[in-house]
């Protein structure tokens, strides 16, 4: 009837058939499938507990043993450094420190030192690379580099046992430093070790001073040849040193024995000598067989480091050939 084509759902829709249809292939029912129980949400990816999770796992991962921290590999490798400024690069290549790059600012105006940082650094084949101002401020963390710097690599490290080797020749004489933090005073005793035949240099991994651009300098190339050992723990390492054969002498103001009296010159030795102000820390001076004192006038308090290591490994050097 014509009144009941009004009727809603009277009018069929167009296109549509009566009869066989396409199927869904099954996707239909597959949708009806269950898919398991919900995720956690520390399991979303997406969700802001799985980030909290991840965070606090990867926090967890950097401790070890009893919820100690450990280092991680980037900061137990040393660091190269930097050196900036046209006087001290200059030094730096004559002390024939190693050089990995020459960073020369771009457009620079040449001076004798310049020139001759070239001519070096041609010389030992160091890679040379033009470098825009503010790179090379970057580079040197804004030091006053004055268009010139280098690049020291870091310093390969020995370890404290491989300065106890029979088949080296010669009785063997180390030293330690314990406490010192000046780099120079460690150049210094580098090169006195290497003057007086001694054969290497422990020094701690923490609160030391090591060998950076400035201990090689002082040292005067000494420390091509003379190896220098890490410790992680000084006390320990002497001890090992004593468990090898060593003698342990500390060098103090107020020792027990003077200089010239030392009865143990001819024995394999380890000298250790704390900071100027503080001398040998309690547990090091515990360590040691013998404490020793280098005799001098009244007026003077107190020897650098550097030379008082340099009068004794003279007067060691002295005994051993008097005996030999």
């Amino acid at each position: 009837m014509a009144g009941n084509s009004s009727r809603r759902g009277a009018v069929r829709k167009s296109g549509s058939k009566k009869g066989m249809q396409v199927g869904s292939g099954g996707q239909r029912r597959k949708g009806l499938q269950g898919k398991g129980p919900t995720p956690k949400a520390s399991d979303r990816p997406y969700h802001q507990a799985h980030k909290k999770a991840k965070t606090a796992a990867k926090a967890a991962g950097t401790r070890g043993g009893a919820g100690r921290p450990t280092r991680s590999p980037k900061r137990d490798k040393a660091s190269s450094e930097m050196v900036a400024g046209r006087n001290s690069v200059l030094e730096a290549l004559r002390a024939d420190v190693p050089v990995t790059t020459l960073y020369i600012a771009g457009r620079l105006e040449s001076d004798d030192r310049v020139k001759e940082a070239l001519k070096i650094a041609a010389e030992r084949a160091i890679p040379v690379l033009e470098t825009p101002r503010g790179e090379l401020d970057r580079l040197t963390d804004g030091a006053v580099h004055q268009g010139l710097a280098i690049q020291v690599p870091p310093y390969e490290y020995a370890h404290p046992s491989d300065l106890f080797d029979p088949e080296r020749p010669g009785i063997p004489l180390v030293v330690a430093l314990d406490g010192i933090t000046d780099p120079r005073n460690l150049g210094a005793i580098v090169r006195s070790v290497a003057a007086f035949g001694g054969h290497g240099v422990v020094v701690p991994s923490r609160r030391s001073a090591g060998m950076t651009a400035s201990a090689w300098k002082t040292s005067a190339g000494a420390a091509a040849r003379i190896p220098v050992a890490q410790a992680s723990n000084l006390t320990t390492a002497l001890k090992d040193f004593r468990k090898a054969g060593f003698f342990v002498i500390g060098l103090d103001m107020d020792g027990e024995v003077e200089l010239p009296a030392l009865e143990l010159a001819g024995e394999p030795l380890v000298v250790v000598v704390g900071s100027e102000g503080k001398g040998l820390s309690r547990l090091v001076s515990e360590t040691c067989d013998q404490i020793v004192s280098v005799p001098m006038s009244s007026a003077v308090e107190s020897l650098n480091a550097g030379i008082s290591v340099g009068v004794t490994l003279y007067e060691v050097a002295r005994q051993r050939a008097a005996a030999g």
